[in-house]
């Protein structure tokens, strides 16, 4: 009998790609998601397809565990609020331990720096919080600690567009090395180990990208996929905010640009471990190959 696996954050492009993975791999009868929103024009598809829909919200106790009966395996998604995140995912492992959920898998991250002067201090202790939560509630889990998504370069440094226009990299991340993972290869691994979760029970297991990066090392490997010379600028983190404040950037997008930048040079992303390698039975995509597909 197989498990039956529900996905949370299934609208997200992170849940969308393990869902695609999972319908070529298992029948859609053992697949459940996780929405808020009956009318997004992803749930229609996963309806359409035959996957049932639950509805249910992170903050809503009931909702989760009325969502949560009758589900194997969890896959369970972090939540972006850093502010109300710890509580919110305390809300999931109550629920999926009311509901008898037998196995969790969690999307956490990698850190460092576990003080409260850490630039990560806020997404740290909300996830430190969970992983707890989830060992004290007895169910049985995996913990995937996420490195930054690839995907995450683009959000930093602009698309192509900008970057033809300003022929720039202006970032404080210094000469700070990151594992960077695009999601495919997470998502790839992850629906792996959702079809033999037994084999990674009551593991935490570090997923980074095969080679670390400088943002010095992108803006030459962009320069040539671009043929145009892009110098990378690091500014101290004052002169960066003034800048970005300059040209019009909301508050809340340059706090998380300094913060992600901050810990870029700090390296709390200056990872190396082969947990993620050994569960796709390969080394992750090349940067180069990455950079070549988001900026060719």
């Amino acid at each position: 009998m197989k498990n039956k696996i529900l996905v949370t954050g299934a609208t997200g492009g992170l849940g969308s790609l393990v869902i695609n993975l999972l319908k070529e791999k298992t029948d859609v009868e053992n697949l459940t998601v996780l929405v808020r929103d009956e009318t997004n024009e992803l749930t229609k598809l996963y309806n359409n397809d035959g996957i049932e829909i639950r509805i249910g919200d992170y903050g809503n106790t009931e909702s989760l565990a009325k969502a949560f009966k009758g589900i194997d395996v969890l896959y369970f998604v972090s939540g972006g609020d850093d502010n109300q995140r710890a509580q919110l995912h305390k809300n999931v492992v109550d629920a999926a331990t009311k509901a008898s959920v037998k196995h969790i898998l969690y999307t956490s991250a990698v850190w460092k720096d576990e003080s409260a002067s850490s630039p990560l201090a806020a997404l740290v202790d909300s996830h430190k919080q969970t992983e707890k939560f989830i060992k004290a509630s007895g169910i049985t889990y995996t913990i995937l600690r996420h490195n930054l998504y690839a995907e995450v370069i683009e959000m930093l440094i602009g698309d192509k567009r900008q970057l033809l226009k300003t022929k720039t990299i202006y970032l404080p991340t210094a000469n700070g090395l990151s594992s960077f993972v695009p999601k495919k290869d997470l998502a790839e691994a992850e629906v792996n180990i959702l079809l033999n979760p037994s084999a990674y029970a009551n593991k935490i297991l570090e997923f980074n990208g095969s080679k670390q990066i400088t943002f010095l090392e992108i803006a030459q490997k962009i320069s040539e996929i671009i043929k145009e010379p892009i110098q990378y600028v690091s500014p101290g983190l004052n002169e960066f905010e003034a800048q970005m404040d300059k040209f019009g950037l909301p508050k809340n997008i340059i706090e998380i640009l300094s913060t992600f930048s901050l810990a870029i040079a700090q390296g709390e992303f200056d990872h190396q471990s082969d947990d993620l390698e050994t569960v796709l039975g390969r080394k992750t995509k090349s940067l180069d190959d990455f950079l070549k597909e988001t900026y060719g």
